[in-house]
């Protein structure tokens, strides 16, 4: 897993902690990073993933409805999240690897109210390495890496490289609420 811990105490920005990753180190990273999000859920059944979790910290400011603001995320909802950005990230990357300055959001997240199954969270996670793993397949031989944008204020100039570890950044950042949920499902469920 991807260490994350000086970019986060401010030693590193984002771009100058990911200047040294290469095409393949992010191929690895997306097989590892999904790899260890299927263990995490190798366990679960079906009611895991629409089991409602304690998570007295839930804030989602950007909740399609008001009363979804302070909702705990189920497994379902954190799997297609964090998905949905890691591919964000990815999609952004390939286009910034090819020379396109940015010029927008790359988003689509499946409506989280319909991944009812564990089966659905698996096959939601190997899609999206399918998919991330094919946009590091368009990226040309020589990325134009001077193609740079900052994201929002404060995280500094990022270019594909950093762009795409922005995702596994956000992932890296839900994998203890993933690890909670399934807790505090499989506690419900054993009780």
């Amino acid at each position: 897993m991807i260490d994350f811990s000086s970019v986060r105490s401010r030693e590193k920005s984002l771009n100058e902690f990911a200047a040294g990753f290469t095409r393949e180190d992010l191929r690895v990273f997306t097989i590892d990073m999904v790899d260890h999000i299927l263990t995490l859920i190798e366990e679960c059944v079906d009611a895991d993933v629409i089991f409602e979790p304690e998570d007295p910290q839930a804030n989602d400011p950007y909740a399609h409805e008001n009363a979804e603001e302070a909702m705990p995320w189920t497994l379902g909802h954190v799997i297609v999240h964090v998905t949905a950005s890691a591919e964000e990230s990815a999609f952004i990357a390939a286009e910034m690897a090819r020379g396109v300055a940015p010029h927008g959001r790359s988003r689509c997240e499946v409506p989280w109210q319909t991944v009812t199954t564990i089966r659905q969270c698996r096959d939601r996670l190997e899609e999206s390495r399918r998919m991330r793993l094919a946009t590091l397949a368009v990226w040309p031989d020589e990325p134009y890496l001077d193609v740079a944008y900052e994201p929002w204020p404060g995280v500094g100039l990022i270019n594909a490289v950093g762009q795409f570890v922005l995702g596994f950044r956000h992932e890296t950042s839900h994998l203890v609420q993933i690890a909670e949920i399934v807790r505090q499902a499989k506690a419900a469920r054993n009780a």
